[in-house]
């Protein structure tokens, strides 16, 4: 046997072979490392029905490794994942688009994780003119450096831009890759996504025989540290689902951090859900702080978040972060801005402290696999999804519903004028 629980030696050898992009195996040919299209994982939680599976976002590199850990010991397919927020050319984050690849084959290489693993371009946003023209450029050097998965985040668009926008990028995307769309910018309990929005984005995508593998919703939840009990709205994210059935698109749910675990079940049980994103609570879990049971950051009765003693980094280093966060003058959620400053100096940490960084986020990624979202033994699965399809490119879920002469640049602008939406308020809400 492998050393992967229900997959032999003999198919891991092969899905090693196969199951891995052009791009993976022209840059680490020698790898042990089973780095996969993103429509692999999809499948899987597909085939072993109502499960989801992680995206970690990896904030710092302490969060890849015990997310990759995690999953390991889950016996579970993942996925890694860093926003273009956080990690694009204007990166907060030491981990970045173009060497997460690298990092997540390294590390799978020297702890001998087997399981089968996306490299996942989250929320690359286009907000702007600029951002397309720089997207021509960008996406292709994200493939090169060994992404296996995106998503195109042209959500704060007006809806016909959004969906022109997503028609015009795809080109650049290879069609063996995990793509990821989004209708409604995330912006919490204000702009909640409607039916009318995310099936206008998906039929004229279908048209285009453009196919996601995924569709992110504004469904009721935040980015980063979550102030109200108001969360995920299962119930429209349902409704959501079920009116996009006939076009095979998954769900992908955001902001997963300070939602109940039992509302994280119901996501799970009650929809179409297959990936869900948790970035904020593993970068405070990494960090040693105090977090109640759903990953959200506590304070303490002056607003300031509570070192733990003993987990993640020594106490003088977390003085040493909460004393360059306050020259800056961050508060709360701005405290992300310092993973990028702080990489190195945690890196050059006794390997009790970083070990300690490293179990804290394995503890809280596999207790999320095993107890919330039912992604436990999906790895075989996901090997046995590229051993018969026989290949590294599992083809689209669907195809082509919808007649194209219907959904030409000017039907979209005239179709988009009806639809009735709320985008919310005005504003920053980036990762």
């Amino acid at each position: 046997m492998s050393s992967l629980k229900g997959v032999s030696t003999e198919d891991f050898n092969k899905a090693l072979l196969i199951g891995r992009p052009p791009n993976i195996m022209g840059l680490f040919p020698n790898s042990r490392a089973l780095i996969v299209s993103g429509k692999v994982i999809d499948r899987a939680m597909i085939a072993k029905g109502r499960a989801i599976a992680i995206a970690a976002s990896v904030r710092n590199s302490f969060v890849v490794r015990g997310a990759l850990k995690a999953a390991q010991k889950a016996n579970a397919a993942i996925l890694i994942e860093i926003a273009k927020s956080e990690g694009g050319a204007d990166a907060y984050c030491a981990v970045t688009l173009w060497n997460m690849a690298l990092i997540v084959d390294q590390i799978c290489n020297e702890l001998g994780i087997t399981v089968p693993v996306a490299i996942h371009a989250d929320h690359y946003g286009i907000k702007k003119e600029k951002d397309r023209f720089s997207a021509v450029t960008e996406i292709p050097s994200m493939f090169d450096a060994g992404i296996t998965s995106i998503a195109i985040d042209a959500s704060h668009l007006p809806d016909d831009e959004n969906l022109l926008t997503n028609l015009s990028l795809n080109k650049y995307i290879p069609s063996w890759a995990g793509y990821e769309t989004e209708v409604g910018e995330i912006k919490g309990k204000q702009g909640l996504s409607t039916v009318d929005e995310a099936v206008f984005l998906i039929k004229g995508l279908n048209a285009h025989n453009i196919f996601p593998d995924w569709i992110a919703l504004n469904n009721g939840t935040t980015h980063g540290i979550e102030a109200s009990d108001a969360g995920i709205q299962v119930e429209l994210t349902s409704r959501i689902h079920k009116a996009l059935g006939k076009y095979g698109v998954s769900g992908a749910q955001h902001g997963t951090s300070g939602n109940s675990f039992d509302k994280l079940r119901h996501i799970a049980r009650e929809t179409q859900t297959t990936k869900a994103n948790v970035a904020t609570a593993l970068q405070m879990v990494s960090w040693g702080l105090k977090v109640n049971e759903y990953g959200n950051a506590q304070m303490d009765e002056n607003g300031n978040f509570i070192k733990l003693p003993d987990w993640g980094p020594s106490d003088s280093m977390w003085n040493q972060m909460v004393e360059y966060a306050k020259e800056k003058g961050w508060k709360g959620g701005d405290f992300k801005k310092l993973n990028r400053p702080f990489e190195n100096k945690l890196l050059g940490l006794p390997r009790k402290e970083r070990d300690r960084m490293v179990q804290g986020v394995e503890d809280f990624v596999y207790t999320l696999i095993k107890d919330v979202f039912n992604g436990e033994d999906t790895a075989p699965i996901a090997i046995d999804a590229i051993l018969k399809a026989g290949s590294y490119d599992l083809g689209p879920k669907v195809s082509r519903i919808e007649d194209p002469a219907e959904w030409t640049e000017e039907n979209i602008r005239q179709r988009a004028g009806i639809l009735t939406s709320d985008k919310g308020p005005e504003g920053n809400f980036e990762d």
